[in-house]
Parts: structure tokens; C-alpha cells; sequence
């Protein structure tokens, strides 16, 4: 079916804004947007073919978005929807170095004139990607973009870097690599090493010191058990001694007539020089015996103070 004798309006959100009209074989200007003026024209060669086509010249970030497609005939109209997708390719990106940064060396890359917002890429020399780094966007009256992204790298053999900028609507990209020479690193700082070392040093002498005080409160905790120890055996040694000399009275009330007699028979039978002899060695002998129990009671004294 040809388009020839049909009404065409080509229209943004409104039916009333429209991009281009086409009625009664001629276009029709009256009801154009200003931002389409002279920039618009009819594919004619198409309309034979029942194709509506438009041609839109110095294409810019604003033509991005959605069109819609009227046509009528009689009393017979229709419509179609389409999204137009602007896209631009802008500068190549321009990579310099800044200067060392958190134990490595900061590299910045920047380009402009890119729709919609580019997608940034670092790479080493093996094609292998950099994830951390950060990237700030701006877009200028125009609508374009302009892009800033800086790498920190902490490996100094690395060498060669590329920054590279994807287009992701036209898929194109475009790059640029920059090499770091290995002095352009920061060197270990002398205080920085001598740092870790006292502070390595201090952590040992701590631990060390840790030890050594749980172990003498464990000999402090066992001296003072073993003392109570003997406390304790020495108050039940006693306590037994009372409970035997108390038994040993009790039976000395029920024979004393006997213990009197039998006295004054011993007392006769040792008033000779042998008996007197006899009772010194066993006089001596008990008093050896009443030091060495004075001695042990000195010891469970001291033990128990």
C-alpha cells in the first residue's frame, strides 16, 4: 500500500509536539517543535513502498528516546512506536601518573564527549582486570559525558597499564597504556621497619612476662595447699593426742591404790648403784625424746604461721 495520500505525524510524548508532518503531499511546518527545525526530511523514495520514514540531521543527546508513528487515511488511522538510540563516541582516554599513593603509585585516566555514560576498564599487560578503583562521571549542557577513573597500583612489577573506555550501545572502544618504571614505587620507610621490629620484640617480652607470672601463681597456689596441708595433719594430731590422754586419766582413777604400792616396791629395789645407773640412761634418753617432739611442734608452728 502506498503512502502517498496519507497524513504522517511523527510526535515525542504529545500528539500536539511533533517532529515532522506530512499531509496532503507536503510537509506541513506549522505545528513543528523549534528543536526539529531544519533538521528533519522525508525519505520519499519509501512511500511508494507504504514506509514512513524519517531522516533526522545533527543528531544530538536530546533526540534520544521515544517516537511515535501516526498515520491516517479516511477514517482509517494507525499508529507505531520505536526508541531511538543516540550514541557517541568521544575522546581517547589520556592516562598520566599522579604520584605514590597508599604504598603505591596512583594513576588517573580521563576522556569526554561519550553517550551514554561509558564503561571503564583497567588492564595489565597480561589482559588481566584491576576491580578496585573508582570513577566519577559528569555530563556537560549538552549532555555528554565526561569521565574521570583512578587506579592505585602496589605492584611494581606490573609495568604496563591500559585504560580502557567501551562505548556499551555502538560496542566500541577505544584505549591507552602507560608504564610505570619501577622507581616511581615508594621504598619501605627505615622507621617503618624498625617499628615493626620493636613491635614484634615488645609482643615476645609480653607473652614471656604472661607465663612467667602464671607460673609463679601456680607454685604460690600449690606451697599454699601443702600448708594447709600440714595444718591440718597437725591439728588432728593433736586432737587425737587429747582424746588418748583423756582415755589414759580415766583409767589411771581406777587403779591408783594399786600404781602406789607397786611404787614403793620399785622405790626399794632401785636404791643400788645399778638402779640409779639404770634410771640415768633412761633419764637421758627421755629427754632426747622430749627435743626431737619440741623440734617437730617448732616445725608445724612455723609451717602453719
Amino acid at each position: 500500500m502506498s503512502a502517498e495520500d496519507m497524513e504522517l505525524r511523527w510526535f515525542r510524548s504529545k500528539f500536539s509536539e511533533a517532529v515532522f508532518i506530512y499531509q496532503d503531499r507536503l510537509e506541513q511546518k506549522e505545528e513543528q517543535m523549534a528543536a526539529y527545525t531544519g533538521r528533519t526530511s522525508l525519505v520519499r523514495d519509501l512511500l511508494n513502498q507504504g514506509e514512513a520514514a524519517v531522516r533526522i540531521q545533527n543528531v544530538n543527546v536530546s533526540d534520544n528516546g521515544l517516537y511515535t508513528c501516526f498515520f491516517r487515511k479516511g477514517g482509517f488511522y494507525e499508529e507505531a512506536n520505536l526508541e531511538l538510540k543516540v550514541a557517541g563516541v568521544g575522546s581517547a582516554p589520556q592516562v598520566h601518573i599522579t604520584g605514590p599513593e597508599e604504598d603505591g603509585v596512583r594513576v588517573v585516566c580521563t576522556a569526554s564527549g561519550w553517550f551514554p555514560k561509558p564503561q571503564v576498564q583497567w588492564r595489565d599487560l597480561s589482559g588481566e582486570k584491576f576491580l578496585a578503583f573508582s570513577e566519577a562521571h559528569t555530563q556537560n549542557a549538552e549532555g555528554l559525558f565526561s569521565m574521570e577513573a583512578a587506579l592505585v597500583v602496589r605492584d611494581s612489577s606490573v609495568g604496563n597499564v591500559t585504560c580502557s573506555i567501551l562505548n556499551p550501545v555502538l560496542g566500541q572502544e577505544k584505549a591507552m597504556a602507560i608504564f610505570i618504571p619501577e622507581p616511581f614505587f615508594p621504598q619501605a620507610s627505615p622507621w617503618k621497619v624498625a617499628f615493626s621490629v620493636s613491635l614484634t620484640v615488645l609482643v615476645i617480652l609480653l607473652l614471656g612476662a604472661g607465663c612467667y607470672t602464671k607460673r609463679e601463681h601456680s607454685l604460690k597456689v600449690q606451697n599454699m595447699r601443702e600448708k594447709e596441708t600440714l595444718c591440718q595433719a597437725r591439728d588432728q594430731d593433736h586432737q587425737t593426742k587429747k582424746e588418748v590422754l583423756k582415755d589414759t586419766g580415766k583409767a589411771g582413777q581406777g587403779s591408783s591404790l594399786v600404781n602406789v604400792a607397786a611404787g614403793a616396791e620399785r622405790e626399794e629395789l632401785t636404791t643400788g648403784p645399778e638402779s640409779r645407773a639404770l634410771g640415768k640412761s633412761q633419764s637421758g634418753a627421755g629427754a632426747w625424746g622430749d627435743l626431737g617432739g619440741l623440734l617437730e611442734r617448732w616445725r608445724l608452728q612455723w609451717v602453719c604461721s
